[in-house]
């Protein structure tokens, strides 16, 4: 199986810390060089660090710009114009009562999780069809994207539009070496569960274990996994889209959500 991608430049948005940056530690000890996005230089330069102790011959780059924004995302391309790897990764949710999400709430949401990535697939996919040669684009979705979640529909939503928009631009790519797919993860314990955790639990009376225990007794139920997944297991699976072994799945929905989604296909 050829998981070497020495030579290849990757970028991953989002990924100073959690999913992301799982997935660009992932992907420099698969012998890529990556770019390291996030809002904080130094938030950037931390994650570099780290890479740096785990990956000591990795070529990184730090690239401290705003992709919620279409200013943001304008700046990165002008300073790194082409990339043979792009993840989708940026995204936030924020738990929310459907009647207490406000238009401002539903157009963050919608500019950040959504609107970063069609402005970077738009991008660099265009510039990978110009090659006509490799190229490989994954979008974060999540089982939200299926199972919506009634504590907070506009993050379903958006990971919703994730999966048409993914598959719309894999259609793009017919006999090239380019493919574009989609990842689900399910719960994923990342440096903010914890926190989050923690004053939701305060807020309501109650122990951050037993928050826990409810999000795959109440909220999810239909968990296999029974359990938050970790970063690095949901990363697997974005790195080995992102190498050659994966040629033949291209506009596919891949699903590490624990079992949540009950649909087989």
């Amino acid at each position: 199986m050829d998981l070497d991608l020495t030579g290849k430049l990757a970028l991953v948005s989002g990924s100073t810390r959690g999913l992301g940056f799982a997935s660009v530690a992932g992907l420099a000890q698969m012998g890529a060089a990556v770019i390291i996005n996030g809002r904080d230089d130094a938030a950037v330069t931390q994650a570099m660090a780290k890479i740096s102790q785990s990956s000591p011959s990795a070529k990184l780059h730090g690239a401290v710009f705003d992709l919620g924004s279409a200013e943001g995302c304008a700046a990165l391309v002008a300073q790194f114009p082409e990339v043979d790897i792009l993840v989708n990764n940026l995204g936030f949710y924020e738990p929310k009562a459907f009647f207490d999400i406000e238009d401002g709430d539903w157009m963050r949401m919608f500019e950040v999780n959504v609107m970063s990535a069609v402005r970077l697939t738009r991008h660099y996919l265009k510039r990978m069809l110009d090659h006509k040669q490799w190229g490989r684009v994954v979008f974060v979705s999540s089982e939200s994207g299926i199972y919506v979640p009634k504590e907070m529909v506009h993050y379903g939503f958006s990971k919703a539009a994730l999966l048409y928009i993914a598959r719309g631009a894999a259609e793009q790519t017919k006999s090239t070496g380019i493919t574009v797919n989609s990842v689900l993860p399910g719960p994923t314990w990342v440096e903010l569960t914890s926190a989050r955790l923690s004053a939701r639990a305060e807020a309501m009376g109650t122990s951050v274990e037993d928050l826990v225990a409810r999000t795959f007794s109440e909220r999810r139920p239909g968990s296999l996994l029974q359990r938050y997944a970790k970063p690095e297991e949901i990363a697997n699976l974005i790195c080995y889209l992102c190498s050659k072994a994966s040629s033949a799945t291209n506009g596919a929905a891949l699903r590490a959500d624990g079992g949540i989604v009950t649909n087989p296909f």
